[in-house]
């Protein structure tokens, strides 16, 4: 009788006799303390979270794998201040969240996981483009590391690698969704387009069900040192979308729901010896955007858009990097009732490099090219002992008060994290 990792090897004739296998595991992950101080006014202390995460990896035969992982979250400011509404403690408080938890099976050229995984279609400096799998935590906008920004999806994936050929296909059945807070949260997505007051019923996620699964495929080639691919995505999207449900004089309710959505989006990437080119392209179908005069019907308009950005990663002496993007959102068959431009156009620079043997510094500074609207981030982080790291930065908002970063122009902040890896 064949034994359980039999199953699972190769049976070509050209096939070496293996050398039997010992099952492996390990732990590792992290823990780290974060404060920030928001000094705009009103200014008030506006973190002090601790966050711990760890995750036992495994190899159980030469073709089975798996990871279990999980974090807690507990943030002390919702305890000692009153600053916030009860509805925004009660849910920024404590968190326990499932990472990533699968199983990975491998044969020949075919990978198969199975679980709550991350799966990244796309990757730049600052901002999401092509990435539109993954589901994100925005109660801190995008001033997270990606890593904790992103939220696993339960996924079945199965993956065909053949030379340099790469396919993906990828089936959700229950999708994660971005979590957005509560209103009156530090960075609560949604900024009124009109004078009056706003009232926000609890999010519809009812969406969240095999009827309305997500699913993908993303197929890609390295060719004459070119990283090309292709993809197409249908999803219940994972960004909510403000719905109108109630018009009364200067008083609006709204409704963040999650309506479904298709992708069809490339990437490209290629090495130019110190400089990289890389590039995303994204065009949507079926999302909706709030209109300046929210007593039309829902308060939206639909309106299909092409995003893209380019972006060139230069290597400099002293082990120094700089990183500049061009990024430009279209709408289709513009409606001139949303507060945003035909064409959205904006610009990012990062630098980044090292002050000594432990030392680095990085700054950070994206901005529209259609109005003042900008987002400036410095950082300084020092390995001060062997897994241990301390950084000191701060996020800087300016601009109206419905663009992207100028809805956050009181929210500027100075933080410190102090992180312990293993």
């Amino acid at each position: 009788m064949r034994s359980f990792d039999d199953l699972f090897e190769d049976e070509s004739p050209n096939a070496k006799p293996l050398q039997h296998f010992k099952p492996t595991m390990s732990w590792r992950g992290f823990s780290q303390y974060e404060v920030a101080h928001t000094y705009a006014n009103p200014e008030h202390l506006s973190k002090m979270r601790l966050r711990s995460e760890l995750a036992n990896v495994g190899q159980l035969s030469r073709n089975i794998k798996w990871k279990i992982s999980g974090r807690i979250d507990y943030d002390a400011i919702h305890d000692i201040s009153n600053f916030y509404p009860l509805a925004v403690r009660q849910d920024q408080r404590f968190e326990f969240l499932l990472r990533e938890n699968y199983l990975d099976i491998s044969k020949g050229d075919w990978d198969f996981r199975i679980g709550r995984q991350h799966i990244i279609w796309g990757e730049m400096v600052g901002l999401f483009f092509a990435d539109v799998v993954s589901a994100k935590d925005m109660r801190e906008f995008v001033l997270q590391d990606f890593d904790i920004l992103r939220i696993p999806q339960w996924a079945v994936r199965t993956e065909y690698s053949k030379n340099d050929f790469h396919a993906d296909l990828i089936w959700i059945p229950f999708a994660s969704l971005d979590k957005i807070g509560k209103p009156g949260a530090e960075f609560y997505p949604f900024a009124l387009p009109v004078p009056g007051t706003a009232t926000f019923l609890n999010e519809d996620r009812s969406g969240r069900n095999p009827a309305n699964s997500n699913y993908g495929i993303r197929l890609s080639q390295l060719k004459h040192g070119w990283d090309v691919s292709a993809f197409y995505y249908h999803s219940l999207d994972a960004s909510p979308t403000f719905y109108l449900v109630n018009s009364v004089s200067n008083e609006l309710v709204f409704q963040p729901r999650h309506d479904q959505i298709d992708q069809i989006g490339a990437t490209f990437a290629k090495d130019l010896g110190s400089i990289v080119l890389k590039g995303e392209l994204i065009y949507t179908d079926g999302r909706k955007f709030n209109v300046l005069q929210p007593t039309q019907k829902d308060g939206l308009v639909k309106q299909n858009t092409l995003d893209y950005v380019l972006g060139l990663d230069f290597s400099l002496p002293a082990d120094t990097r700089l990183n500049m993007q061009f990024f430009q959102r279209i709408f289709f068959s513009h409606d001139p009732g949303i507060f945003l431009d035909q064409f959205e156009s904006g610009a990012s620079v990062l630098l980044n490099g090292k002050l000594g043997h432990n030392l680095e510094a990085q700054t950070l500074f994206i901005h529209s090219l259609n109005r003042s609207d900008w987002m400036f981030r410095p950082r300084l982080s020092w390995v001060f002992a062997r897994n241990w790291r301390l950084a000191l930065g701060a996020d800087v908002f300016g601009g109206r008060p419905i663009g992207l970063f100028g809805r956050f122009d009181s929210k500027d902040r100075i933080y410190t994290e102090v992180r312990y890896s293993f």
